[in-house]
């Protein structure tokens, strides 16, 4: 009896474990909107809790950010997501998402325990629908993306130039991680995929005019390195705030210098919670 009690334990346990498993992959979906990265690649995810239910699984998530005072839009975006991929999972019954330590940790919890949505959690405060702000981020995204994949044209080609890079088409790029990325973030917005397609357009699609592609491949490369330096500054901030919390990172190719692999000075930062 002992023994099969025991047996029967050890499998509840691995089937939890699958399950939490489960969960982490549906939030690798999930992304940082000015970041462009999984949140699980970012270490935004604190803890995963799958307990067994007769009428489903309830699962608790809880999340962090790299400071208390990141912008409640994005933090609302992303606990807001994890909670419907979360949900959609067949065996899931209940989800509790909460984010931990941020200012508006008690009215974002409290929206998403409601289910007000992001108008109803902010009231007043909401300027923009999540529809908007994903529209927004995922504009900014896509350009970042274009940006490195002509960059890489560019060091691999000696006879292209910024002058006639608008010229590359998606067909003309080598297979790989930069342009899978390009292609995605294309396709979330709707944009021309095919290898004919001219890699720098606008926001709608529209290649640029020869004598503009310069400046628009310039204001390009601006929003990338923004992307590129906040992700590895928020990366850093994460680190110092939450001992360990490296662990829980994966590491970001785009925008990697050597220098980004250098250990962090001793720095310890004390957080007064009331």
């Amino acid at each position: 009896m002992t023994a099969a009690l025991t047996e029967r334990t050890v499998r509840g346990v691995a089937a939890l474990d699958r399950a939490a498993q489960d969960v982490r992959q549906a939030l690798g979906s999930v992304l940082d909107p000015e970041l462009d990265e999984p949140i699980t690649d970012l270490g935004f995810v604190r803890s995963i809790d799958v307990a067994g239910a007769a009428d489903g699984a309830v699962v608790a998530v809880h999340l962090r950010l790299p400071t208390s005072f990141c912008s409640p839009n994005f933090a609302y975006l992303m606990a807001s997501d994890s909670k419907d991929v979360v949900s959609a999972l067949p065996w899931v019954g209940r989800v509790v998402v909460e984010l931990d330590d941020h200012h508006d940790s008690a009215l974002i919890n409290a929206g998403l325990a409601a289910d007000a949505g992001y108008r109803g959690t902010f009231g007043h405060e909401a300027e923009d629908s999540l529809d908007e702000l994903r529209l927004m981020f995922r504009r900014k995204a896509h350009t970042a993306a274009m940006e490195r994949c002509l960059s890489e044209q560019l060091r691999a080609d000696p006879a292209l130039t910024e002058m006639n890079v608008g010229t590359v088409r998606l067909g003309d790029l080598p297979p790989g991680r930069t342009k899978d990325a390009l292609v995605r973030r294309r396709t979330a917005l709707g944009l021309p995929a095919e290898p004919a397609a001219v890699v720098l357009v606008d926001h709608d699609g529209r290649p640029y005019p020869a004598e503009q592609v310069p400046l628009a491949l310039r204001r390009a490369r601006s929003t990338r390195i923004s992307i590129d330096g906040n992700a590895h500054f928020c990366r850093g901030l994460l680190r110092t705030r939450y001992a360990g919390s490296g662990a829980d990172q994966t590491d970001r190719p785009e925008g990697a210098e050597p220098a980004d692999h250098h250990q962090l000075l001793p720095f310890t930062v004390k957080e007064t919670n009331p």
